[in-house]
């Protein structure tokens, strides 16, 4: 094997922790840890070209060999992003016990040595959780800041008199303190390396209800919510098995591409991530709603109440009696059969998927009645199936619905929204009415969602119909198979003649060949779903994500003084008004990311507006005042500081016109929120006022990291 490179790459400044009596041991442990990587991808590379190359297999032994292809592709994926970095650091018992490796994944090598456990298993908890106050058993801990694959630093604690026999390195917030003002890249980083005590009780707490991680801007919501998803996916028996799982919603596609590399680095890469956008066909055209009292019309939770008696009047049974002709003698369908076929819908069953059970029921009903007891039943059935008037006379009378039809009927029908929602004022119909034709706005993604939930797939009736078609097909086919096979066996010897020709035929038949539905993977329901910035949600949206998780097992993440529109409500008041009843608030004060020098400029802005909020404190200085400047100054302090940094991200916020490039990120402050950049350069207009104005421009002023640059037209 060829040998690996040291994984300790100290700067000279920290010359004094590469002594051998504070590393040596590490240098060793980290070492195996990459071999025992190497030998793991070589065996899952050979394993999976084993895997690949089997053909011939079928049904159960084919899908055991797809599920086992795609665990080992996944293990190979998150051994090849890691090698010696895996690990994240050690704790060292206070009885005198060997150290502990904790890592991103875990690790055993070819002996059964445990070189890593998992980070989210219940033996890595004391690496995270242990404080001075409660060392949970621990001597010490010590964290590695990693940098292309090298420990670049490492920072000891040092719980009891013991840990100090061990010559740590006691500058205990070296490395922590440099991460914060690291320079910021396209992609966030997680943090696990420097998880607080706090951050990592909120990640570990169970599932159940909805927990709420509140706080402000730059306590580490958002990596709290990431690292929770992949510990819950890892942790909870619900959130990995084949059904259920986890969701993670974001607050818009730039957050998502963000946030891309964090779950794959934590270990996980089964947890699906989107918009709420992403959660409906019509939202990626989706536009603003532009009439005010209409958004505010459509985020009420009662506009769902209109679903019901949308649909409901396509579900009125026909009172004239329907004749129906068969070769042999009409048979009639009075209004009272009609009735019964309507009644014979399971309850809560989507209207389109209940055709079929309509079309099951009127067919028994007419062979019941038939006058001519002579007819076979199955040859009187099968001549009504391929009757092409009885089945449109049905399909008129329970008719397969499309829910943007009904929606847009709606909006643009006066009569008919006065039918389904008569609770509306004549002023507030008026202000819903749109043109037919108009492009769906956002409002609307959440009573689209709702009419799809309660209509069902349109296309399921014709698909079954050529499932049961291509399947009777099939079977036909093989029973003449099947009679092939039975009559060249000549074999006086052959037991093939006892066994059941149904039996044969049945073990032909590639029922994974039929045609079947296309899954809506966003459908749900899942197990558990995590909202990062849900101060902005509606009681309409919530309806929508509530849909997707019956238990109503919820992470809850948000600032309630970054809401757009105001939340004078608390988070318990809210979230229990939209249909939770279990919630638990936690609550983050600490302000990481953003400088004390920033927060000193930002905390006005909102306070003026919304004087009850508690600002997070900041725990660091990154001795640059905010700026004031003139807006033509915009490209000269972006060359400059360019010129200044070869690493790191900025961005211009609230400013349409400036185009962005691959360091320079172009803004709105709504597009902002959850991301962080080195510098901030925000089109800082106070001409505007009220709770909107004032928390635009909070949140664009808290993006900065190390700098903020506030530019204005005039003077």
């Amino acid at each position: 094997m060829s040998p690996v490179r040291s994984a300790f790459n100290l700067p000279e400044r920290l010359a004094a922790k590469a002594d051998p009596r504070l590393i040596g041991a590490d240098e060793r442990h980290l070492t195996a840890i990459a071999d025992c990587v190497a030998d793991q991808l070589t065996e899952l590379a050979g394993r999976l070209d084993e895997l690949r190359r089997s053909r011939g297999v079928r049904g159960r032994q084919a899908l055991d060999r797809d599920l086992e292809i795609h665990r080992l592709s996944g293990r190979q994926r998150l051994l090849t992003r890691f090698t010696q970095d895996a690990c994240l650091g050690r704790m060292v018992p206070a009885d005198g016990g060997e150290p502990t490796y904790i890592g991103r994944v875990g690790l055993t090598d070819r002996s059964g040595r445990q070189l890593l456990i998992d980070w989210r298993t219940p033996a890595a908890e004391p690496f995270f959780a242990a404080t001075h106050a409660h060392p949970l058993g621990l001597a010490s801990r010590r964290r590695y800041r990693w940098t292309d694959r090298r420990v670049t630093d490492y920072w000891d604690e040092v719980f009891s008199t013991d840990g100090l026999q061990s010559h740590a390195a006691l500058d205990a917030e070296s490395a922590f303190l440099a991460s914060l003002g690291e320079s910021r890249t396209t992609r966030m980083r997680d943090v696990l390396g420097t998880l607080a005590a706090d951050q990592d009780a909120i990640i570990r707490a169970g599932s159940s209800g909805a927990l709420v991680v509140d706080g402000g801007p730059g306590t580490g919501k958002t990596v709290v919510a990431l690292h929770r998803a992949a510990y819950l996916a890892y942790a909870d028996p619900r959130l990995n098995g084949r059904r259920g799982g986890l969701l993670f919603v974001g607050p818009h596609e730039a957050y998502l591409a963000y946030v891309a590399d964090v779950l794959p680095g934590l270990g996980e890469e089964g947890v699906r991530t989107c918009t709420l956008r992403d959660l409906l066909p019509e939202g990626a055209d989706a536009v603003d709603e532009p009439d005010p009292e209409a958004a505010r019309l459509k985020s009420s939770a009662r506009m769902v109440e209109a679903v019901e008696p949308a649909v409901a009047l396509y579900e009125e049974p026909p009172t004239t009696t329907l004749v129906v002709e068969t070769p042999w003698a009409d048979v009639r369908l009075r209004p009272a059969d009609w009735v019964e076929a309507f009644e014979s819908v399971d309850t809560g069953a989507p209207h389109n998927e209940a055709h079929d059970q309509v079309w099951e029921t009127v067919l028994e009903i007419l062979i019941d009645n038939f006058p001519d007891p002579e007819v076979p039943a199955e040859t009187l059935r099968a001549a009504l199936e391929r009757n092409a008037d009885l089945r449109r006379a049905v399909r008129r009378a329970w008719p397969l619905l499309e829910p943007t039809d009904l929606v847009a009927d709606l909006w643009s029908v006066p009569a008919y929204l006065r039918r389904c929602a008569p609770w509306l004022s004549p002023d507030e119909a008026r202000a819903l009415k749109r043109p037919e034709g108009s492009p769906w706005t956002v409002a609307d993604l959440p009573l689209l969602d709702a009419m799809r939930h309660r209509l069902g797939d349109p296309e399921a009736s014709d698909r079954n119909r050529r499932r049961r078609a291509a399947e009777a097909a099939d079977r036909a086919y093989m029973d003449d198979v099947v009679e092939d096979i039975l009559a060249a066996d000549d074999d006086p010897e052959s037991g093939l003649k006892l066994l059941n020709r149904d039996s044969i035929r049945d073990a032909l038949v590639q029922a994974d060949a039929l045609p079947s539905a296309h899954l809506d993977s966003l459908a749900g329901p899942f197990a558990h779903v995590i909202v990062d910035e849900a101060q902005e949600l509606t009681d309409a949206e919530w309806q929508l994500l509530l849909r997707r998780c019956p238990s109503r097992s919820f992470t809850v993440v948000g600032d309630r003084a970054q809401a757009r529109h105001g939340f004078t409500e608390s988070w318990a008041e809210r979230l229990r008004r939209v249909g939770f009843d279990d919630v638990t608030v936690a609550t983050l004060t600490i302000n990481y990311r953003t400088p004390a020098e920033v927060m000193a400029a930002a905390e006005p802005v909102i306070t003026a507006a919304l004087p009850d909020v508690v600002v997070p404190t900041s725990i660091r200085s990154a001795g640059v005042p905010v700026r004031h400047a003139a807006a033509s100054e915009r490209d000269a302090i972006l060359r400059a500081w360019l010129d200044d940094h070869d690493k790191g991200i900025a961005c211009v916020i609230g400013d349409p016109e400036f185009a962005g490039t691959e360091r320079v990120m172009s803004l709105s402050p709504q597009n902002a929120k959850g991301l962080e950049f080195d510098l901030v350069l925000l089109f800082d207009d106070d001409s505007e006022s009220g709770i909107t104005a004032a928390v635009d421009r909070y949140v664009a002023m808290t993006r900065a990291t190390q700098e903020l640059v506030l530019l204005r037209n005039h003077p």
